[in-house]
């Protein structure tokens, strides 16, 4: 009989499940044509362990992310997760050791299953679901910086307003706002008459300054029933638009009195409106969404849909949302495609958008879950399927999304497997070519903006949407240009001697 599970006490109770499965023929890998599927790091403890959120690219051409447990630790202290560099072939840097200070409580943060982003100024930021210097909160979560090198800083400790109201259990990342701020949520805290899961609050949405001033800009649950939503476990998006939106994992007005999750719109002012409550459609959004480059925003439910096995659905800005695909569609007793995508997605340069289910897939691999890709009128493909190799060496149970690097190849993360079975990095190239991206994707006439890219030194010209703009070549990863006058939204290409490459998204020329 096929596992249903409560996708959210599974994400929050991190002891995993074990599964006895019999192989039920050959290990061998779920491989396309013209694909390479590559483990390029296996966890060990002591460099961490059970790697939970997707990878980001920074502007030396690294990959940087966290482990959510391990690393190494002084006496008396436990495995807090670590923050991590690695270089697209697979060499691997500890920058950081979380709870690393001493004490029962980890005042420097525990438990980071959020990623990170590089914010303009070239550090990253990113949040721990637990520690933190509030008295007694161990389960409060701090936000915190950290230099590329790996100097530390712990920025705002949660649950320091009397009833955490200012939140508790930061979840989800950040996203840094056009207006230089960053925006994230707790999956608890906020008003304290609201209980979720038997913990208290049911979250808040707040901005935190690069210097560490936090506001709470809203609470949920605030409404009747919780119609507006509880519990968001995933970070937000900024639109083209400038509002926000995400996810609820519970509350709305759908399938009470058992809550099943809202997608949302929020202004950068505090302004929310709830734009669709989930129901037989799908149950709990664990991740985040992705807006394409057709306007429309991309997710996922971690359960429910139409097999039971969660879903992929489009929901335009206003609120309209279509299923497009529900898991455990192949076979539903053992879902060959995938079941559980508790990760979001990301839209590939091919216009597709690829994702992970943390369980499914072929019964050769132990049903451990799979990368898939979808197209954005529903037809999903079954990229791989983890476990194909002995002993799970290529990893298990991907919990985290996927990343589109530079130079075209997919970057994951799975949460068990790997050598030590301590979770795993893994590539896969689906024949992808190389792009640029700017970061930001926005800015005004006149301001420098970072081009990322990969072999850039011999660049001959850089032009947004046509214009051609002056820049400087930093390093064989990185240049930087003026928005040039004139420039309009639109693609920004860089001439190299290889040929012309262009932007994953479209670059945003602010008023």
């Amino acid at each position: 009989m096929k596992r249903i599970v409560n996708a959210f006490l599974d994400k929050l109770n991190r002891g995993k499940r074990a599964y006895a499965v019999v192989a039920l023929c050959a290990a061998t890998a779920i491989a396309l044509p013209a694909q390479t599927f590559t483990t390029l790091f296996s966890f060990d403890g002591t460099d961490g362990l059970r790697p939970n959120a997707a990878l980001v690219q920074a502007t030396n051409g690294d990959l940087y992310g966290t482990t959510s447990g391990g690393g190494v630790q002084p006496a008396g202290a436990g495995g807090g997760g670590t923050v991590f560099k690695i270089t697209p072939s697979g060499t691997i840097t500890t920058l950081y050791n979380f709870c690393s200070q001493g004490g029962s409580l980890c005042t420097d943060g525990a438990g980071p299953y959020a990623g990170l982003v590089q914010a303009t100024n070239g550090d990253f930021y990113g949040t721990t679901e637990f520690g933190g210097s509030s008295s007694g909160c161990y389960q409060c979560g701090t936000v915190f910086k950290i230099t590329p090198s790996g100097t530390l800083t712990t920025l705002y400790s949660f649950c320091t307003q009397s009833g955490c109201t200012d939140g508790t259990y930061p979840i989800g990342g950040l996203v840094q706002a056009a207006n230089g701020d960053l925006y994230g949520t707790t999956a608890f805290g906020g008003d304290a008459a609201c209980s979720f899961a038997g913990l208290g609050g049911c979250g808040t949405i707040f901005k935190i300054t690069p210097s560490g001033a936090l506001t709470t800009l809203y609470t949920f649950c605030t409404q009747s029933g919780c119609t507006d939503g509880q519990s968001p476990a995933a970070g937000l998006v900024q639109a083209t638009n400038g509002d926000f939106y995400g996810t609820t994992q519970g509350g709305g007005a759908g399938c009470l009195p058992y809550s099943c999750g809202t997608v949302f719109k929020i202004t950068p002012g505090g302004t929310l409106t709830t734009l669709y409550s989930f129901g037989t459609d799908g149950v709990s959004p664990l991740a985040g969404l992705v807006q394409a480059t057709n306007g429309d925003f991309y997710g996922t439910t971690s359960a429910g849909g139409a097999n039971g096995g969660g879903t992929v659905f489009r929901i335009t800005p206003s609120g309209t949302l279509t299923t497009l695909y529900s898991f455990c569609s192949r076979d539903p007793e053992y879902c060959l495609d995938g079941d559980q995508p508790v990760a979001g997605l990301v839209q590939a340069t091919d216009g597709d958008f690829y994702g992970t289910t943390e369980y499914g897939g072929a019964p050769s691999g132990g049903f451990a879950g799979t990368v898939f890709k979808i197209t954005p009128s529903g037809k999903l493909t079954t990229l791989y399927s983890f476990c194909a190799q002995s002993g799970c060496t290529d990893g298990e149970y991907p919990e985290a999304g996927l990343f589109q690097a530079t130079n075209g190849t997919l970057y994951g993360t799975t949460y068990f497997g790997g050598t030590n079975g301590d979770g795993a990095v893994f590539s896969l190239s689906v024949g992808l070519g190389p792009f640029v991206e700017t970061q930001p994707t926005f800015g005004e006439v006149g301001q420098f903006r970072e081009i990322l890219g990969t072999d850039l030194t011999s660049a001959t010209s850089v032009s947004f949407n046509g214009t051609p703009a002056s820049f400087t070549v930093v390093s064989p990863s990185l240049i930087a240009a003026r928005v040039p006058a004139g420039a309009t939204s639109g693609k920004v290409q860089v001439v190299t001697p290889g040929g012309t490459l262009s932007s994953n998204v479209p670059f945003r020329v602010l008023p």
